[in-house]
């Protein structure tokens, strides 16, 4: 997979796991899911993503 798809699975992975979480344990993980937006909206402007900065260290380690 590329860097990418890592990144839209997570955020994918994210958005609805903490719908879930609000759905059933408390509304305020809404804002979790509202931070997930934003970062993608700001990242598709900027280019910065710390999701990238995290994988790209995680996968060092891991060779």
């Amino acid at each position: 997979m590329k860097m990418e798809q890592y990144i839209r699975a997570i955020a994918g992975l994210f958005i609805l796991g903490s719908l879930a979480l609000g759905y059933f344990f408390s509304p305020y993980w809404y804002l979790f899911t509202a931070f997930v937006g934003l970062n993608l909206f700001q990242s598709a402007f900027t280019g910065l993503c710390p999701m990238e900065n995290i994988l790209e260290k995680l996968f060092k380690i891991a060779r």
